[in-house]
């Protein structure tokens, strides 16, 4: 990743954070101050499925053309994408918390995004239930295509076709359609951008990380 990448996320967040807790926000009824949690929460969502999107993409590269580079990549993305999803869930929660009355309230978007994580999840076990280092990685991209398939409904399709208390599902409007003011979206798209550019940040470094733990193993076993 490029250094100014690397610089550009850091003062982007730097902003939002000092801007997200600082800057005025519209008063609306029930979430009032509680809007905030918008430039933290629904940033994650948006992180989370970029990095299933890169890691969807070295898992076809790695279907087209087989090397553990492309397999490494696919998996650490999936790897930060996941914990992006448990960010975002966990901030769902707290805002839930002060706008609906408590964390979980079984609403269809809660439901889909944790079904959508227990499929990731289940892409990790079966990487760590197979020893063959080809097959696990051909098995794991063909899952990782099944995964990125299934999150797509369950995220974004279905909880729209039923009663929401999520803006913009089941009829209930937008963000859009009731917040007009202008000032949050200048701090909300380029949370966007910061928390997608931190989380390919943090991949690049497990996936080189993991490039030299196993280049170290290999001199071990070498030396040995």
């Amino acid at each position: 990743m490029k250094k100014w990448l690397k610089v550009a996320a850091v003062a982007i967040l730097f902003y939002v954070h000092i801007a997200g807790l600082l800057a005025d926000v519209p008063r609306l009824n029930i979430l009032n101050e509680t809007v905030r949690a918008i430039y933290f929460h629904v940033p994650m969502w948006f992180g989370m499925v970029f990095l299933f999107g890169v890691s969807l993409f070295f898992a076809i590269q790695y279907l087209r053309r087989p090397t553990v580079e492309n397999d490494r990549r696919s998996s650490e993305y999936a790897n930060v994408g996941v914990a992006f999803g448990i960010l975002g869930m966990l901030t769902g929660m707290l805002w839930a918390t002060y706008t609906w009355g408590s964390p979980w309230h079984g609403d269809p978007k809660q439901n889909g995004a944790a079904i959508a994580l227990l499929v990731y999840f289940a892409y990790f076990v079966l990487r760590g239930s197979v020893d063959n280092q080809e097959q696990k990685a051909r098995l794991s991209a063909v899952y990782n295509i099944f995964a990125f398939a299934a999150m797509i409904p369950l995220i974004f399709i279905i909880p729209r076709l039923q009663d929401s208390l999520h803006p913009g599902s089941g009829g209930n409007p937008g963000f859009n359609v009731y917040d007009l003011d202008n000032r949050m979206r200048l701090i909300f798209y380029p949370a966007i951008i910061g928390w997608i550019l931190i989380g390919l940040w943090i991949a690049d470094l497990r996936t080189r990380l993991k490039t030299l733990n196993e280049k170290i193993l290999d001199l071990d076993e070498n030396i040995n």
